[in-house]
């Protein structure tokens, strides 16, 4: 029997037991200004119960967190220091990169001891750039306060915009992140994806031009080699996100003994960054110095990045105009990381099994906090960052204990094997698509190529939810600073091939994306994938018309981050598809299906006296959304449950529910005879 099965009540249609308020969000949930305090109360005491395992959780896999630490330092790290090279150029080096890497390493430092959700990723992301250009370039040129006072008139930005967080935590705005379906979780995801490949291949088109200021008539700016360093930077931007790619599949490899193929798949990409680093000096001693480019940063203890620390004294000298209007970019930090931080907190939580609270409310605060702290040290705040946090959460996912009994049968179908695995989301080379969920599978092997879930059942995924590679990568991103000879021996090419990778290894595990993929297929392939079982609750119409919408929607949004400064407020028409998936959706889309497609949140939601009765009520399944956390409460169209617990947690629904796993099995072996 199939292990899984994600389901939700309904009677007579999936509609009709609950109607879209009631399935959507109640009690805290329901409502978008809560009691003073009272979120940040309840955040505070769930988590509380929790820090103490948060601790020995990290200690529990020793040096098996190891792997994810690295690989996250470097995905936190080397974009931090592009932005920081790109705000650079913008402010005439008023920020660096040391600046970005002191924040990101400060932020990430006191969130992984204090803050609410531990896997949640801080640091500066573009937004935050995008921003302070904006607000350079306001006061450069203005009588009063110009380039001298820019840091001290952007300590009273972050002053302004941590009391606004502070408000929206106190009144419980947080609840408003909560009714984000997940298309409108997987759309955002999808658009910072697009945003780091457009900002891979924008740095790859300037290593063939003349950066701004230098001078042209250096030979290495010269035509013939700056083509040369284009076209060398190209080679090293492809090579590493090829090489990257391909190591995150290291474990699947057909060749090589496993302990080198585990080695490669956790600790490839940091090795692969170093190797390409190396060549790029293979030329060195016939080219021009400076090719290839490489990254040019000041030492933290240098004249200009040592300018910001001491910016509290000049506060004061802001004029008091001045200090007023700094009020309307604060208002446009306080929604930007209002809405970031909240959603890459839920994408590095709701995709995934994780058993202990979240704390959206609470995290608003500490936010708050560092946002202050951050402006009177002159640095650019950091944030919740994408998709640096699901990335993290991802790569915190071990093999647990098996979740069911695999018959020990060698001539077991490959279908019948495949159908008792849990999701993966390592591994993306094997595919199982659905309508409302592509997953990744991976047969884990053991190392003689055999399936280790023949004999202890399939493998179940289980995140080490703990804080300490968060403050181990956050002390590495902090070394940096101290490295920084070192940092700037990185071309410039390793970090544009980094941003590349990062985009494409958000994807794997994203609807949206699985669903794309699908429409691309050929349709002989397209038929065969079709007959599944799990494709027979929403046609294929209505697959192709709700992506099509999502893709249009996409592209509008992509299009709003080119238009200069008010690009910046994107988030919005994120926000915006709350009411338009509650009230214009359904009226395009069959309920059902739209619940399918898009499901939402019934983990909050009771029926009634007469729909609690068992008579007449239907269940109806679906293919769950992803990797949900447990709850005890009927519902969760990503809930995922096997015969034990179905028993344990729904003894109402659970012959229902093993009535259906055995009817998809007969189907499942239908076809595959």
């Amino acid at each position: 029997m199939a292990s899984t099965a994600a389901f939700f009540v309904a009677k007579g249609t999936p509609a009709a037991a609950y109607t879209l308020d009631t399935l959507y969000l109640t009690q805290e949930d329901s409502i978008l200004i809560m009691a003073p305090f009272s979120g940040i109360k309840n955040d505070v005491k769930a988590r509380f119960a929790c820090y103490a395992d948060d601790w020995q959780d990290a200690f529990r896999v020793r040096f098996r967190i190891l792997a994810p630490t690295i690989y996250i330092f470097l995905a936190s790290a080397l974009p931090v220091i592009a932005f920081g090279e790109q705000l650079s150029r913008e402010t005439d080096g008023k920020l660096t990169a040391v600046q970005t890497l002191a924040s990101t390493a400060l932020c990430g430092i006191i969130h992984s001891l204090v803050g609410g959700q531990p896997l949640l990723i801080l640091g500066v992301a573009e937004p935050t750039v995008i921003v302070y250009s904006f607000m350079y370039k306001f006061v450069k040129n203005k009588d009063g306060i110009g380039p001298s006072l820019f840091l001290a008139w952007a300590a009273w930005t972050c002053v302004w915009a941590a009391i606004l967080s502070c408000l929206l935590s106190i009144f419980g705005a947080c609840s408003y992140i909560n009714r984000f379906t997940l298309m409108a979780r997987e759309l955002f995801a999808m658009l910072i994806a697009i945003l780091f490949l457009q900002q891979a291949v924008k740095g790859t088109i300037e290593e063939f031009q003349i950066p701004t200021g230098q001078d042209q008539s250096l030979l290495e700016f010269q035509l013939p080699w700056r083509f040369g360093n284009g076209m060398f930077a190209l080679v090293i931007c492809s090579g590493l996100l090829w090489t990257c790619i391909e190591s995150r599949k290291a474990e699947a490899w057909h060749y090589g003994p496993a302990w080198l193929r585990k080695f490669t798949a956790e600790y490839g990409v940091s090795v692969f960054v170093l190797i390409w680093t190396g060549i790029s000096y293979a030329p060195s001693a016939h080219v021009p110095h400076g090719i290839p480019r490489r990254l040019s940063t000041l030492p933290p203890w240098s004249e200009g990045a040592s300018e910001s620390w001491l910016v509290v004294n000049n506060m004061l000298q802001v004029p008091l105009s001045y200090i007023f209007g700094a009020l309307i970019p604060a208002i446009m930090i306080a929604v930007l990381y209002y809405f970031d931080h909240g959603v890459a907190s839920q994408l590095a939580q709701k995709k995934f099994n994780l058993k202990k609270p979240s704390s959206y409310h609470y995290d608003q605060l500490v936010l708050s906090a560092l946002i202050l702290i951050c402006g009177v040290i002159g640095v650019p705040p950091a944030n919740g960052v994408l998709p640096q946090s699901p990335l993290h959460t991802k790569n915190l996912i071990i093999s647990s204990k098996p979740v069911g009994k695999v018959k020990n049968n060698p001539n077991e179908n490959e279908q019948e094997l495949s159908s008792n695995m849990q999701p993966d989301l390592h591994d993306p080379s094997t595919l199982s698509e659905g309508p409302n969920v592509i997953v990744n599978i991976k047969l884990s092997m053991d190392q003689n190529g055999n399936d280790k879930s023949r004999a202890g059942g399939a493998i179940k995924p289980e995140v080490v939810e703990q804080r300490l590679s968060n403050i181990l990568q956050s002390l590495l991103t902090g070394a940096c600073l101290g490295a920084m000879p070192l940092v700037r021996k990185i071309p410039s090419s390793v970090l544009w091939g980094y941003f590349a990778f990062m985009a494409f290894e958000s994807l794997p595990g994203n609807q949206f994306w699985e669903r794309i993929l699908l429409l691309c297929k050929t349709r002989c392939w397209r038929k065969e994938i079709l007959k599944d079982a799990r494709f027979k609750t929403v046609p294929l119409r209505t697959i192709v018309s709700f992506t099509i919408f999502q893709v249009s929607y996409l592209l509008m949004c992509f299009g709003i981050t080119w238009i200069p400064i008010a690009g910046v407020l994107f988030p919005l028409f994120i926000m915006l598809l709350v009411p338009i998936r509650l009230n214009i959706l359904p009226r395009v889309f069959d309920l059902g299906h739209l619940q399918d497609l898009d499901p939402i949140d019934q983990r909050e939601a009771t029926p009634t006296s007469e729909q609690n009765s068992s008579d007449g009520v239907d269940v109806h399944f679906s293919v769950g959304d992803d990797f949900t956390h447990r709850d005890k409460k009927v519902g969760g169209n990503g809930m995922f449950v096997d015969e034990e617990e179905a028993h344990v947690l729904y003894p109402r629904y659970a012959d229902k529910i093993i009535e259906y796993e055995e009817a998809k099995d007969e189907v499942d072996d239908k076809h595959q005879q």
